[in-house]
């Protein structure tokens, strides 16, 4: 077994690390994006025994000018300030889960990584694995953690702003983790405008998902991802969604599948869309 879990961890191996003493760091960040404090209330009804929340929000995104997205980056010492309150420090493992399929654990995991901390992992299956597997769950609110002082280091993550891509168009493999009738632009519930990037390919975040809500296997999510990115490396490929967060869960699953290295535009179309003069493409 790996010294430390960097991107999935199943609920069997998580009662190990618990049976023997090692506790992780247990990280619930359920939310509904409908209704933003749903993900809050269903902790508090049911959670991982000491697991903390944060909210995609208020924890997990900075603040929206109209024109960086709807969950843009945190500030970098904002997010360490969060960190330390949790009293995460350096080497600790960290685990993510929701009852989403992974959709907002991914962000979180990739948060950490951005801020130099590798020893994070996401709950395969979430809370429901985690139940299935005949782990308890508690309905009271964790104590406060005692805080620590967490210190950022170099990222672990690579990233891309609006720009940058656009002058890169054609030039790297660009992924959109939409659902198809937003990416087409049948529909968009969400942005001002409809469509997508032109030049991306639509895969859908949840096709990385088993009917159990686990990840596929890593060879079954290397070949369906390598047939995507065609002649493109890993490295010359960029993920992006509706507002970044999604996008996060395609990044989890190649690594996942040892593809590492692929690119974040966490503002995605959110941002893009709401910029006047970038390209924008439908169907």
């Amino acid at each position: 077994m790996p010294s430390s879990h960097q991107a999935l961890i199943s609920a069997a191996e998580l009662k190990g690390l618990l049976a023997q003493g090692q506790a992780p760091l247990l990280i619930d960040v359920s939310f509904d994006l409908g209704e933003t404090d749903a993900g809050e209330r269903a902790y508090r009804a049911a959670h991982l025994p000491g697991a903390h929340y944060l909210h995609l929000d208020r924890d997990l995104s900075g603040a929206k000018t109209g024109r960086n997205g709807r969950h843009p980056l945190p500030a970098p010492e904002a997010w360490a300030r969060c960190l330390s309150n949790l009293g995460v420090r350096a080497g600790q493992q960290v685990v993510a889960y929701d009852a989403q399929g992974g959709m907002y654990a991914a962000r979180l995991w990739w948060l950490l990584r951005w801020v130099g901390h590798a020893e994070v992992a996401v709950l395969d299956g979430g809370l429901q694995a985690w139940v299935a597997a005949g782990g308890a769950v508690a309905d009271t609110v964790s104590p406060a953690a005692n805080p620590s002082v967490f210190q950022t280091g170099p990222s672990l993550v690579a990233q891309i702003d609006a720009d940058h891509l656009q002058a890169q168009l054609g030039r790297v493999r660009l992924i959109d983790a939409r659902a198809p009738e937003r990416f087409r632009g049948d529909v968009e519930p969400l942005d001002a405008k409809a469509g997508h990037i032109p030049g991306a390919s639509n895969r859908l975040f949840k096709n990385n998902l088993q009917a159990d809500g686990t990840f596929k296997p890593a060879a079954r999510l290397r070949e369906e991802f390598l047939s995507l990115l065609g002649p493109f490396s890993a490295e010359q490929t960029v993920h992006q969604c509706g507002s970044g967060v999604t996008a996060c869960h395609n990044l989890l699953a190649m690594m996942h599948a040892g593809l590492p290295g692929a690119q974040l535009y966490p503002g995605s179309w959110s941002e893009w869309s709401s910029t006047p003069g970038r390209p924008l493409a439908q169907g």
